[in-house]
């Protein structure tokens, strides 16, 4: 028994060497990570403490931060903002974060002053927001509602409401035309952003709640309670999907969407792999916690944002 114990000890050491480790870590001042994105060397990553701290990456220090104010539980106590989703548009930032007595509230960031454009007042519970254009957003409820929203006029272009299971996750593709929405089901909803119309359902390859998803070109990636990472192909109708021996938490598409990553293991280590050929192109090393998101600037270089204090910064491996 105790050298089959040393062997897979000896085997697990050896897989372990085989993670590439991060080149660099961006710290945020407090509580852990939710969100981030990238613009202009600019790395944004927003936190459960209502905090956004940004980074510049040519320097790798921190050059700014933006903080919410604290709120009131359904208790009564002050406690910290949580932020949802962060989002950039031009020079303008949009926040969603938790309001009192667990509604949600939307801000506007501009020439450093908050502009609150959705309040409790709304009794929503968006639980993602995005940027359609500079004067759109489309907001998801808990509900599965998808709601395009006029931030001038504070008015409703559309609502849809996507399937009649609980909300997940939603990905818009690179023009910000189609929206693939996702659930509890498994299946995902492709909708147009223009007047919320379905068209296309994708399903039968999760058969559980799927908890993320991302949507570049003609790929859909997503990641689920079933473990695994699916990839629907709109182009040719195809798809495929590979297996996590964990739950699948977080996934991400290159820009081209030519190259997939997902958590794949307990340990959220996460995979790359080629999303045309599915052959494996390296594993990477994380915190060990739940991986949020996945987010590649380009095709080589990528952050990972796990439920921790730190985002980690890596490179795809070359070949040799």
């Amino acid at each position: 028994m105790k050298y089959l114990v040393v062997f897979f000890l000896l085997v697990s050491t050896l897989f372990a060497q085989k993670l590439l480790e991060p080149l660099y870590s961006y710290k945020i001042s407090q509580g852990v990570a939710t969100d981030m994105l990238y613009a202009k060397k600019r790395l944004y990553i927003s936190s459960d403490a209502g905090e956004i701290d940004v980074f510049n990456t040519k320097t790798k220090k921190r050059v700014g931060s933006i903080i919410l104010g604290k709120i009131k539980d359904f208790m009564g106590d002050t406690i910290d903002s949580k932020i949802f989703s962060i989002d950039l548009w031009d020079d303008t930032l949009l926040i969603l974060s938790q309001d009192n007595g667990g509604y949600s509230r939307l801000h506007l960031y501009k020439n450093k002053k908050l502009i609150q454009i959705i309040s409790r007042e709304s009794m929503l519970n968006i639980t993602k927001a995005k940027f359609i254009d500079n004067h759109t957003v489309l907001l998801a409820l808990i509900s599965n509602d998808i709601i395009s929203y006029d931030i001038r006029t504070k008015k409703r272009n559309w609502t849809v409401q996507a399937s009649m299971s609980k909300f997940s996750d939603f990905a818009l593709n690179n023009k910000k035309t189609l929206v693939a929405v996702t659930d509890e089901s498994g299946d995902v909803h492709v909708l147009s952003t223009k007047d919320g119309k379905i068209v296309k359902r994708l399903t039968g390859e999760n058969v559980d709640n799927v908890f993320s998803i991302d949507f570049k070109g003609n790929t859909i990636l997503t990641g689920g309670q079933d473990r695994r990472a699916v990839i629907y192909n709109l182009k040719n109708g195809s798809a495929y999907y590979k297996m996590s021996s964990f739950f699948v938490y977080g996934v991400g598409l290159s820009p081209s969407g030519k190259i997939g990553a997902y958590s794949c293991d307990m340990s959220n280590d996460v995979e790359l792999f080629n999303t045309v050929n599915r052959e494996s192109l390296g594993k990477y090393k994380v915190t060990k916690k739940v991986v949020n998101s996945i987010l590649f600037l380009n095709e080589k270089e990528f952050f990972i944002n796990s439920r921790s204090p730190s985002v980690g910064y890596y490179k795809l491996e070359e070949s040799k």
